[in-house]
């Protein structure tokens, strides 16, 4: 590769994000573009988006006009990706050949144009935040275990209903993941770390790699049933595939235990919202925390939904943590040094799967 190299970062990166990708080439050029495209992303994204993910300052403090921005994409060989993005990627980067995005999840690039196009996409699945996401899990088991949600209703009224306090051991009860990716497994491990028995399901696997992930028993997929019926918490840590669109409906939500709680760090696309509501409400299970809920980026979560008494529900903040988490980044590193070198990139995003 004798030319030299565009690569255009959208979303906020550190000067030594940059130094780091400058150092593996000298051909490379690094157009770090924060602050440039967040007026645009103001325009054109849901403002539930806009309000959570764009800080108004840059929208506010922008300068950039969209020749600038224009060019800026049509420019670009390489482009790294955070959230949001623009929604007419594709048809602006004329000259884009490889599309990375630091986020896990693939179902964020379903917005825009770039879903099933020809251009190499790559994400950070299986290296971004699996512990904290695993600690929210735990955090939320012991939540529901210990009737924190009673305790914070109580303080909102100043007043104690101690007959509502119903504590449950969590040493010795069944947490069942749906979905043993690096997520699931770090929830097994810790799960396995206070005393839990592990059930899980995943696309493959062996009774023997099941032991040493932390799993009593692994399942597969079509043995879903066998999982909720067991399980005194359910987990959903699974990709958003067509396969698991709506994976959880009135069925499966009728045959978990009714002092069961169902946790869901995956997709909100995976339950069906309005069967979850009903199920909450007539007490066919005891609650729910969700960081997720179908439609997040476009709006709140239904009122229905949230305003029951059984159910947490947070802003997509599973992952969020105070230690600075650079396997993303390190990743797109490793694959650009493939990529000059012609080797296949890791992590390539598969439209027929999803992931």
């Amino acid at each position: 590769m004798a030319h030299s190299l565009n690569i255009l970062l959208l979303g906020p990166m550190g000067d030594c994000v940059i130094e780091k990708i400058s150092a593996i080439d000298p051909r490379i050029r690094v157009v770090n573009a924060r602050g440039k495209f967040e007026v645009e992303y103001a325009e054109t994204w849901p403002a539930e988006s806009v309000r959570r993910y764009v800080p108004q300052s840059l929208v506010e403090a922008n300068t950039s006009t969209r020749a600038e921005r224009d060019a800026l994409l049509a420019e670009a060989e390489i482009i790294c990706i955070r959230f949001p993005f623009p929604l007419d990627l594709q048809a602006r980067a004329s000259q884009l050949k490889w599309l990375h995005q630091t986020p896990a999840g693939a179902s964020n690039l379903r917005m825009g144009d770039m879903w099933g196009s020809d251009v190499i996409v790559t994400t950070s699945r299986g290296l971004n935040n699996p512990l904290p996401i695993a600690e929210y899990v735990l955090s939320t088991i012991f939540l529901f275990a210990k009737s924190f949600p009673q305790a914070f209703r109580d303080q909102n009224n100043q007043a104690f209903e101690r007959r509502e306090y119903r504590s449950i051991l969590v040493q010795g009860k069944t947490v069942g993941i749906i979905g043993l990716g690096g997520i699931g497994s770090a929830v097994a491990r810790l799960a396995k770390a206070v005393g839990m028995s592990v059930v899980a399901t995943r696309r493959s696997g062996t009774v023997a790699q099941s032991k040493t992930q932390n799993v009593d028993e692994l399942l597969l997929p079509s043995e879903l049933s066998t999982l909720l019926e067991q399980s005194d918490f359910v987990v959903l840590s699974a990709q958003w595939t067509p396969e698991t669109d709506g994976l959880i409906g009135e069925a499966e939500l009728r045959q978990m235990k009714p002092r069961a709680y169902l946790i869901n760090v995956a997709r909100g696309e995976l339950i069906d919202q309005s069967a979850l509501t009903k199920a909450l409400r007539e007490g066919w299970i005891a609650g729910a925390g969700l960081d997720v809920y179908r439609g997040e980026f476009t709006g709140p979560p239904p009122e229905e939904l949230w305003k029951l008494p059984n159910v947490m529900i947070t802003p997509h903040t599973s992952g969020g943590t105070d230690v600075q988490q650079a396997k993303g980044i390190e990743l797109f590193c490793d694959n650009l040094q493939r990529y000059i070198t012609g080797q296949s990139l890791l992590n390539v995003l598969d439209w027929a799967r999803g992931y």
